[in-house]
């Protein structure tokens, strides 16, 4: 965080920090939970630092992580570290904070901890359960409670430990002033605790199984269109109750960051949906939600209203008109701006103030993969004319930041993969596949001092 405010870098933007699911290739937006945290992203050797663990304890688990082991295979392996240390510290009955804790986040805790209990043994699909646990008959709730209440209470003292992490490195960004982004998908994933604890919000059929599922049609990332699996809302439910559920999401996730990127943000005007018998995503239809009610809601209860929104893909007026009304900034990205198209609104010249303007996303490849592998013939020539050369493939990636941070973009951001000029290995997500996702990982000492000083160096002759 100190480097990111060294190099005059005022924002940090992250992927979802809920938990993940080994099934799904540890998705960020399919996660186990909209309110958890990710337990991988614990810090073991903090845990050091606050005398949770001993020193001695990081042996094994490093050398496990140092063997060149991919992250489908250490994940489980933490997993065991953390419940390990949990039970070490008799899962927090003589700290104080965390009773605190469980009290301040009661109203999603419990529900997350017995949903990871059970699903350790039954598996996430929570409608091939028993009845009574997949319909939470309150008595078939508390044997479970009453069964696996050493898993549960392990659950709740891992999260403590998670946010008690978070909430430090937090306050230390905002220390140094740099804000922290987050990152707010629009659903849940199905195999989740809140889907499982809300059944009333989703679109479901009586044994629980999705009618519907979300995704997008066809576009420039798959001829098909995209099947996210994702229930879809019953949003008269959750207008009718006023919205309460959605400002629990909002209020928990800006306690933990400073502004929300608001993913598939074209969703809150109309959802693209699926039906769950359908077999492409080509097959769903627009059906409209109501998305000026709720923004309307929170911003009554968020008044500065810190979103933005993800606007890329088939993006209609209406969809403009939504964020204009609130005054809610959009995405652009470079890699989509060098055809030959006049109204290109990706285009560097194009570039106003009141968008965030981005080298690539997750779902793109990196500018170099992009440059080496994907740029044809047409956005070469435009390339070259607006730099004024044709950049060899290892510079790319630089003169890409340097041609951003030169728009009039208030906010630029640029993927630590770009910073660092790594190819196509280093892409975080391909939409439309399922295998070889989100594995990608920093390294240790990465980026670099002099990573740092270019980036800087930039970002001041740039004016920032």
């Amino acid at each position: 965080m100190t480097s990111l405010s060294e190099a005059h870098q005022g924002y940090w933007q992250v992927l979802p920090l809920h938990p993940t699911d080994k099934s799904h290739q540890h998705s960020p937006y399919h996660a186990t939970s909209l309110f958890a945290f990710n337990p991988l992203l614990i810090s073991p050797d903090l845990m050091v630092e606050e005398g949770i663990i001993d020193q001695s304890e990081l042996i094994s688990l490093f050398s496990i992580d140092s063997s060149g082991a991919g992250f489908l295979h250490v994940a489980p392996v933490k997993m065991n570290f953390l419940r390990s240390a949990a039970r070490q510290n008799h899962c927090g009955s003589d700290d104080p904070g965390f009773e605190q804790f469980r009290s301040r986040n009661r109203s999603w805790l419990e529900d997350y901890a017995l949903f990871s209990a059970i699903a350790s043994s039954r598996g996430t699909d929570w409608s091939a359960w028993p009845e009574s646990l997949r319909d939470r008959e309150p008595a078939a709730l508390a044997e479970e409670r009453h069964k696996l209440s050493p898993a549960i209470e392990e659950d709740q003292y891992i999260q403590y430990v998670a946010f008690s992490q978070w909430d430090a490195l937090h306050d230390h960004a905002g220390k140094h002033g740099v804000s922290i982004i987050g990152d707010l998908p629009l659903y849940p994933a199905y195999e989740s605790a809140d889907v499982w604890a809300h059944k009333d919000l989703f679109r479901l059929d009586e044994e629980g199984r999705p009618l519907a599922v979300a995704g997008v049609p066809p576009d420039y990332f798959s001829s098909t269109g995209q099947w996210w699996g994702n229930p879809v809302y019953r949003w008269e439910a959750i207008e009718a109750q006023g919205f309460s559920w959605w400002e629990q999401r909002v209020k928990h996730l800006l306690s933990i960051g400073d502004c929300l990127r608001f993913d598939h943000f074209r969703g809150l005007e109309a959802c693209w949906e699926i039906p769950a018998t359908a077999a492409t995503a080509g097959e769903g239809h627009w059906v409209r939600a109501p998305g000026h009610a709720l923004l309307s809601c929170l911003a009554g209860r968020f008044p500065s209203l810190p979103l933005i929104a993800e606007d890329l893909g088939t993006i209609t007026q209406e969809v403009r008109d939504l964020m204009a009304a609130f005054c809610i900034p959009g995405m652009r990205v470079l890699q989509f701006g060098f055809n030959r198209d006049p109204k290109n609104p990706h285009a560097p010249e194009a570039i106003g103030e009141d968008v965030v303007f981005y080298t690539g996303t997750h779902d793109n490849n990196t500018v170099r993969g992009w440059f080496e592998e994907e740029a044809g013939r047409e956005e070469m020539d435009r390339i070259a004319s607006v730099l004024g050369r044709l950049p060899a493939p290892e510079e790319s990636a630089r003169d890409m930041i340097e041609l951003a941070l030169h728009t009039k973009a208030q906010v630029v951001m640029i993927p630590v993969q770009d910073l660092l000029s790594l190819g196509s290995g280093a892409r975080m997500n391909r939409p439309g596949t399922t295998e070889g996702n989100w594995q990608w990982r920093l390294q240790p000492g990465e980026p670099r001092p002099d990573d740092w000083t270019w980036l800087r160096e930039r970002t001041i002759q740039a004016g920032r």
